[in-house]
């Protein structure tokens, strides 16, 4: 079991490097209430934001460490829900964050090169989502 923790928690961590707070809004799917509208709702409007040219690069070091942050507490919180160590699976998905960070940078400045950076960005939404939802999957 442990081995299946530790790599749904890399992924949610993938999940989190590309939109930080949807791999936080499928594990409160499970929840009831005002928690599962909020978390949804501030995933959705990370996906609106990213596109705005308002958007800080991924980058810098506060956006960065909030995909870090947020990806190890995902891959805690999924842990904690299957019965197994919160620590590696946070230190997996934080790294795991991280390292989509960069890659998810590098997908997007290769869409921009090729006028399609919109159509870019849906597909990383689309991933990110692909990501968290196949990793939490019970």
């Amino acid at each position: 079991m442990a081995d299946s923790v530790l790599v749904r928690s890399a992924v949610l961590g993938a999940s989190a490097g590309a939109r930080s707070l949807t791999p936080l809004a499928r594990l409160a799917l499970r929840k009831r209430g005002w928690i599962r509208v909020a978390a949804g709702a501030a995933a959705l409007g990370e996906m609106v934001f990213d596109k705005s040219a308002k958007a800080p690069s991924r980058l810098k070091p506060a956006p960065l460490a909030g995909r870090v942050v947020l990806g190890a507490i995902a891959g805690a919180a999924y842990a904690r829900r299957r019965g197994a160590g919160m620590v590696g699976p946070a230190a997996v998905a934080g790294l795991t964050a991280g390292a989509a960070s960069f890659a998810g940078a590098r997908w997007r400045a290769y869409a921009a090169r090729h006028d399609f950076a919109v159509p870019g960005a849906v597909a990383e939404d689309a991933a990110a989502v692909a990501l968290a939802w196949a990793s939490s999957r019970d």
